[in-house]
């Protein structure tokens, strides 16, 4: 039996359910929740590599991560995503973002399943709504930026976060960058499709565009848009790119987490 239970604003849901055991019906549950609340999470799942790129398929084609290799030859659209005690710079991922925005087509979803992780609540991945952000826009900001394209660079701020494990795990490739619409309609739902992550400039340029930028922002990432998640050992989490954007909280420690993109 399938169990859904939504966080405060709806920001997210938990699903209970055991995902060896998921049927079509649950399936279909699960994608309409994920529209809904675009992030859910699942506790206590034991999932080896096959189950869980079985599980991921039913969401779309998965995508091959540019800048990192994958777990394995067999396993290759399994990115480790891995903090180290020794590290010392911020943690992967350590700013607002969405997953791949430099490329010309970026993942619609991410699955984040956790297989080390440390004490309750000091590794928590934030999220921030991208409906909710929308529909608290000003009007003015909203006619402003509805036929704006923002572009984006795959060395952009947060690529300073990557460089550990690109060093040690990754792939020489060319910068890469895109330019997408930054207001966009998801099933039915206007959206901010913006990544503070990757941002280096608007098509066209926007006028003051340095200050729209940073209003633009710092309105993204307000705390009443946003749920932090506490991770757990074998927990699953999936979440939609185009109305979430997601960031690791700091820490000191060891953490595993396989990830996967999904076109």
């Amino acid at each position: 039996m399938l169990e859904i239970k939504p966080n405060k604003k709806n920001i997210g849901a938990e699903i209970i359910v055991n995902l060896k055991e998921i049927t079509n019906k649950d399936i279909f549950k699960i994608k309409r929740a994920l529209n809904k609340y675009g992030l859910l999470y699942f506790k206590e799942q034991k999932l080896n590599s096959k189950l869980y790129i079985k599980f991921a398929k039913h969401f779309g084609k998965l995508a091959n991560y540019p800048r990192l290799k994958g777990l394995s030859k067999k396993f290759k659209q399994i990115t480790v995503v891995q903090r180290k005690a020794t590290d010392k710079g911020p943690s992967f991922g350590e700013q607002f973002h969405t997953d791949s925005i430099y490329t010309k087509k970026p993942p619609r979803f991410t699955m984040l399943y956790s297989k080390l992780v440390p004490k309750k609540g000091r590794a928590n991945t934030e999220f921030s709504s991208q409906y909710l952000a929308y529909d608290y826009l000003s009007k003015s900001i909203k006619n402003k930026l509805l036929k704006v394209k923002g572009k984006y660079s795959s060395e952009g701020p947060i690529s300073v976060t990557t460089r550990e494990r690109v060093k040690e795990k990754g792939r020489k490739i060319k910068e890469l960058k895109s330019t997408h619409n930054i207001i966009k309609k998801i099933n039915s739902k206007n959206t901010i499709y913006c990544s503070p992550g990757h941002l280096v400039g608007f098509s066209p340029n926007l006028k003051n565009s340095e200050k729209v930028k940073k209003e633009l922002f710092k309105h993204q990432v307000k705390k009443k848009f946003q749920y932090s998640l506490e991770w757990e050992k074998d927990q699953l989490a999936i979440w939609d790119n185009r109305s979430m954007l997601h960031q690791a909280t700091p820490f000191k420690g060891n953490r595993i987490m396989h990830r996967i993109t999904i076109l």
